[in-house]
């Protein structure tokens, strides 16, 4: 199923503690914008990437998709404060009835198979996302007081990407950006206005580089990766 993306990246990343965008911190030799970015690259099924940044790095990121050959970069568009506004502006760079992936930039480590199975699943859905089951016991928490543990076996963990059909995502952003709604995610808003979300099982090796101890993670699953030839 041939695809389009959206790449939102233009969010500092405080938590990272780097000083920079962390799309910039180097794994292996390379930017983790642009391990992201390859994956997309080399599949067959992905038409183009749109890349939603901060102006202020529109020389840098320019400068990565030459350096790194990265092709099927077609727009680069300036984001907003929020990923959400971000995202929206990458989606009206967008034309057609297609389907349209949604992907963080700091999330490296997915397969063109989980990409594939999203994109098929979003021809039949509104919405498509990439889940695992959650592996540890939930509690809810108010205060620091336990207040219930939560059955974890209906409770998935949501990763990207998420997939759907190109009119249906830009009108459910045209509708949060008129009503000031802010989603915990895309398909969020798809959720808020009724429709259909299909869940694909992904993998566990599918993280955000959100924290400095995820690059430890990082570079452990490059290392396996090269070692097993994956």
């Amino acid at each position: 199923m041939k695809y389009s993306v959206v790449i939102p990246a233009a969010g500092q990343g405080k938590r990272m503690n780097a000083g920079k965008n962390k799309q910039f911190i180097m794994l292996e030799g390379k930017p983790i914008i642009v391990h992201t970015m390859s994956v997309f690259q080399s599949d067959p099924q992905c038409e183009e990437i749109v890349l939603a940044i901060n102006e202020r790095e529109y020389d840098d990121f320019r400068s990565l998709i030459e350096e790194y050959g990265l092709t099927k970069v077609s727009h680069v568009v300036t984001g907003g404060r929020e990923r959400q506004q971000s995202v929206y502006e990458g989606l009206k760079a967008l034309q057609g009835e297609k389907i349209v992936l949604i992907h963080d930039g700091a999330r490296p480590f997915f397969s063109h198979e989980v990409a594939n199975k999203v994109a098929l699943a979003a021809v039949n859905y509104d919405g498509a996302i990439v889940a695992v089951p959650v592996k540890d016991t939930v509690k809810q928490v108010d205060q620091l007081q336990v207040k219930r543990t939560i059955d974890r076996s209906s409770l998935w963990a949501v990763q990207t990407p998420q997939a759907f059909r190109l009119s249906v995502i830009k009108d459910v952003h045209q509708w949060a950006e008129e009503n000031d709604v802010i989603g915990t995610d895309d398909a969020s808003l798809v959720e808020m206005n009724g429709q259909a979300v299909r869940v694909i099982e992904g993998d566990y090796w599918n993280v955000k580089l959100t924290t400095p101890e995820d690059l430890i993670f990082a570079r452990a699953i490059l290392r396996e990766k090269k070692e097993s030839g994956i």
